[in-house]
C-alpha cells in the first residue's frame, strides 16, 4: 500500500497475524502499566517471533527510565522505540545514544501553538507522530483515547523528518484524514478495537483493505 500503517497496541497472535496479513508495515506493542494495552516482555517478544522480515517493530514506552528500557529492550526485538510521554529533546536524544535503536517522538497537539514544539525535536528524533492531545479536564491516557484533533493544523505543514498521523483514526475517517493532512504513514489502535485493549482482526483488516484503496495527497 502507498500510504504506510501501524497497528499499535498488540497483545494477541490472531490480531498480529491480521496485521501483517492486512499489509501493516509497523506492529506496535506497549509498555505502559496504565494502558489497557499493555503488554508483558515475554508475550511481546513471543509476539515479535512470528513478525517476519519486511515488518518493523515498535515498542512503545512513557517516560521510562533506563531500567525499564534495558528490561524490555533485552529481551524484545525492536526496529523502533516510541516516546509518548513528556520526553523533552534531550531525553529522546540520550536514549536513542544509549540503545542504538532508532526512536520516534509522539506530539500530542490540540491547538496550532503544539506544532511549534515538533520542530524541538527534529534533531533528536529519527520520526514524529502527531497525536490528539487529551482534554485538559479529562483524567485519560498519554494515547489511544480514540479522539481526533482539528486535521487541518497540520494542512500543508511540511517536517524534516519522517511522520505519521495518530489520534482516533478509523476505518470510517481514515480517507478524510489523509485528504487533509497528506498524512504519509497512520498510526492506529484503538479504531481497531472492540473494546479497550482487544483488537479486533476483523476490524485490523478493513482498517488495512480501506488504506490501501487510497493514496496519499500530492
Amino acid at each position: 500500500m502507498s500510504v504506510a500503517v501501524k497497528i499499535c497496541g498488540l497483545s494477541e497472535p490472531e490480531s498480529l497475524r491480521a496485521a501483517i496479513e492486512g499489509g501493516a508495515r509497523w506492529v506496535g506493542f506497549v509498555f505502559y502499566p496504565a494502558s489497557p494495552r499493555n503488554v508483558a516482555p515475554a508475550l511481546a517478544a513471543d509476539l515479535a517471533r512470528l513478525v517476519p522480515t519486511g515488518v518493523r517493530t515498535v515498542g512503545l514506552f512513557v517516560d521510562p527510565d533506563d531500567d525499564l528500557l534495558e528490561h524490555v529492550v533485552g529481551q524484545v526485538p525492536f526496529d523502533m522505540l516510541q516516546l509518548h510521554g513528556k520526553e523533552t529533546p534531550e531525553r529522546v536524544a540520550a536514549v536513542k545514544a544509549a540503545f542504538a535503536i532508532p526512536v520516534m517522538k509522539a506530539i500530542k497537539v490540540g491547538a496550532p501553538e503544539d506544532l511549534d514544539h515538533a520542530m524541538d525535536y527534529a534533531g533528536a528524533a529519527d520520526r514524529l507522530l502527531f497525536d490528539s492531545k487529551p482534554p485538559p479536564k479529562v483524567a485519560t491516557l498519554p494515547g489511544g483515547t480514540g479522539i481526533a484533533f482539528d486535521w487541518t493544523l497540520l494542512a500543508g505543514r511540511t517536517w524534516p523528518k519522517p511522520w505519521m498521523l495518530s489520534g482516533g483514526l478509523n476505518a470510517g475517517n481514515v480517507a478524510e484524514a489523509l485528504r487533509v493532512t497528506g498524512a504519509p504513514a497512520l498510526d492506529v489502535s484503538s479504531g481497531v478495537e472492540d473494546r479497550p485493549g482487544h483488537k479486533d482482526p476483523a476490524l485490523v483488516r478493513a482498517f488495512l483493505k480501506t488504506v490501501s484503496g487510497l493514496e496519499p495527497r500530492a
